[in-house]
């Protein structure tokens, strides 16, 4: 059994499916083929049996209250009539004549009404034959006897032998034919799995996910088919994330290679200290400072964008008026040149979520409508009932070429390029957003500057301050 397990494991699908259909034909090619042969044989030899009947009907009518003898002993041709005997039930009574079929005791036992007739198979002068024994309906007064009646079998058997040959021969072309069937099926119903497996064996050999499979003219709905098109969008996705990796990477070289090369110019310069003041020597080091921070800031928001999704700590109820007026706070202390506005209508509602993780999300956000508002300008916050917070800028709006892509990772619109920052700080908020259930979009206010809108899912906590998410208890905490 092993053996037979390991045996199909190592067989390709092809191979089995081309099996599993040959076996299925063949067996019913074979069947088909025993019925009949079965059907064809029962009829020759009922046919036989119901001429013997017919003949020992006649022989009664004919020697009705006649004493035992044998009537007709020339059977031994296949032309001849056949062979008629009457049998007593007493021995005794037996003609002088000897018969010329076999007498038995269960003869006996027919004449005497014991039993009832039978048929059965006989040799008369080498040759098969079939015999019918049954009582006799009209014998003399005391007596009871029995009528048997036999014919030549060899055409029955004849016949019988042809008809198997037939059916053997028909078997054997049903069962070729099941496996050309088989072979055929196979073939033509995995093409699209094999056309499957050669697309992965390419593409893992050539590192291309831009390969797809050919897919069958018209709109077949099949199985194999729908897995192909789900292979092919499988492949599409993967292409758009080998695309957007390396895109990654080639930003973050390119983002990277200007603070590097900045700070290995520092790192060159405080080398040569003694050539310089006291007043060189601290702002080289300052720069280095500034420089490293910068550094190490972008490479862990690499860290956190390439992981392309957030981490499951534990969840609290946040209540978002407190979280979202740290935050401007904090962005005032920050950006002292810009006025910081707050309208909240929230009041005490709460959305489940990790308050450091929302911080960095609303602090995304006003810095990058800082860095774009003018000296003296505003930023509007708004948070609403609905858990809707939108941020708005007077600055000079998003160009309708760069809103599709304020979102990406690195970019930055042609306005921003001489802006610090690293173009990674929207990415991040979107990231966040998408972590916690929100929507995070981006458009150009009516009456100038940009308008960044955050939909956030409400979700109501139950008496006790405690929720239950993803089987794990959650506390209800306050973010100020």
């Amino acid at each position: 059994m092993k053996e037979h397990a390991r045996w199909r494991r190592r067989r390709p699908l092809r191979t089995r499916l081309a099996l599993a259909c040959t076996a299925a034909v063949a067996l019913v090619a074979v069947g088909v083929s025993a019925a009949a042969f079965t059907v064809v044989r029962y009829e020759l030899e009922h046919q036989l049996d119901l001429h013997l009947t017919q003949q020992a009907t006649l022989l009664q009518q004919q020697h009705r209250g006649q004493g035992p003898q044998v009537v007709y002993g020339e059977c031994g041709y296949l032309a001849a009539p056949a062979c008629a005997q009457i049998v007593p039930a007493d021995p005794a009574r037996d003609p002088a004549q000897p018969y010329l079929l076999p007498v038995t005791p269960t003869t006996r036992q027919v004449a005497a009404r014991q039993r009832d007739g039978y048929f059965t198979d006989v040799a008369i002068g080498g040759h098969p034959a079939r015999m019918l024994t049954t009582p006799m309906t009209a014998t003399p007064a005391g007596t009871r006897q029995a009528v048997q009646v036999a014919l030549r079998a060899d055409t029955v058997q004849e016949g019988v032998r042809q008809a198997g040959e037939l059916m053997a021969a028909v078997a054997a072309v049903g069962v070729l034919l099941a496996a050309v069937l088989g072979h055929t099926v196979a073939r033509t119903g995995l093409a699209p799995v094999t056309r499957l497996t050669r697309t992965a064996e390419r593409i893992a050999d050539t590192r291309d996910a831009g390969l797809r499979i050919e897919l069958p003219p018209g709109r077949r709905e099949d199985e194999l088919t729908r897995l192909a098109a789900s292979f092919n969008t499988m492949l599409g996705e993967l292409e758009q994330s080998v695309s957007a990796q390396r895109r990654l990477v080639a930003d973050a070289s390119h983002e990277l290679r200007t603070p590097l090369t900045a700070l290995r110019t520092n790192a060159e310069l405080l080398t040569r200290a003694d050539r310089l003041t006291d007043e060189q020597r601290a702002r080289a080091a300052a720069a280095l400072g500034r420089q490293l921070r910068e550094v190490t800031g972008m490479v862990n928001d690499l860290i956190e964008l390439a992981r392309d999704e957030e981490p499951q700590p534990l969840l609290e109820e946040v209540r978002m008026g407190p979280l979202v007026a740290r935050c401007v706070n904090a962005a005032r202390e920050h950006w002292p040149a810009i006025g910081f506005t707050l309208v909240d209508t929230a009041g005490e509602r709460t959305v489940p979520g990790v308050p450091a993780r929302l911080a960095r999300l609303l602090s995304n956000l006003l810095d990058n409508a800082a860095k774009f508002s003018p000296a003296g300008g505003t930023v509007e916050v708004r948070l609403t009932a609905g858990l809707e917070l939108t941020v708005r800028d007077h600055g000079p709006g998003i160009a309708p070429e760069d809103l599709p892509y304020v979102f990406d990772r690195f970019y930055r619109a042609s306005a921003a390029r001489a802006l610090p920052g690293s173009g990674l700080g929207l990415a991040m908020a979107r990231q966040i957003a998408r972590a916690h259930g929100a929507t995070l979009t981006a458009e150009n206010a009516p009456d100038g500057g940009a308008l960044f809108r955050l939909a956030l899912p409400a979700e109501p906590v139950p008496p006790g301050g405690r929720r239950a998410v993803g089987g794990s208890w959650h506390r209800s905490a306050d973010a100020s």
